[in-house]
């Protein structure tokens, strides 16, 4: 599975590169047909969280890190708001993190913020690094690249990721996720 989403990757970036300026801002903006959107940088946090506020039956996601501060406008700290809402509207939500590494303080305001909002916080097994970037929402959009749930993450870093609209795709990440927990 993971070669297919490496591909899938690959092939959106080429399209990007090649494209015409025009052709290059229909695909970021998913027009067209339906196809792989890409999210540069900060565009991710924002999709992120307009997809969570959509979601209405699961929300499965893996992430390496998931750092909120005291900062209001903190990015993470606005998933996990989003994250809470999507539970208590009736949605399952799975978040899963690594469990490899010793907690630092701001992942655990996270897990403790999620926790207190109803959200199933998973830790994976230790001894294995879960690297994972990966969301699962309605098995039916993925979203998966490089991108943490930090503040830099979301919006300051060089980072690539990935908004899918397939129902295939998306059961087969939630498959692969919840052999994590």
């Amino acid at each position: 599975m993971s070669f297919l989403l490496l591909a899938l990757l690959l092939g959106a970036l080429s399209l990007h590169l090649q494209a015409s300026p025009l052709q290059a801002s229909l695909l970021q903006a998913g027009a067209g047909s339906g196809g792989p959107q890409l999210l540069e940088n900060g565009a991710y946090g924002w999709t992120l969280i307009d997809r969570i506020h959509h979601a209405k039956r699961r929300i499965i996601c893996a992430f390496y890190l998931f750092r909120i501060t005291d900062s209001p406008r903190n990015l993470p700290r606005a998933v996990a708001g989003e994250l809470i809402a999507a539970q208590r509207r009736g949605v399952d939500v799975t978040v899963i993190l690594d469990g490899g590494k010793p907690i630092e303080k701001k992942d655990r305001t996270a897990t403790r913020l999620l926790a207190q909002g109803g959200v199933r916080v998973v830790f994976a097994t230790a001894g294995v690094t879960t690297h994972a970037k990966a969301v699962s929402i309605d098995d039916r959009y993925v979203l998966i690249g490089s991108h943490n749930l930090t503040q830099s993450a979301l919006t300051r870093n060089n980072e690539l990721s990935l908004v899918v609209d397939s129902p295939q795709l998306a059961m087969q990440v939630r498959w692969y996720l919840e052999q994590l927990k």
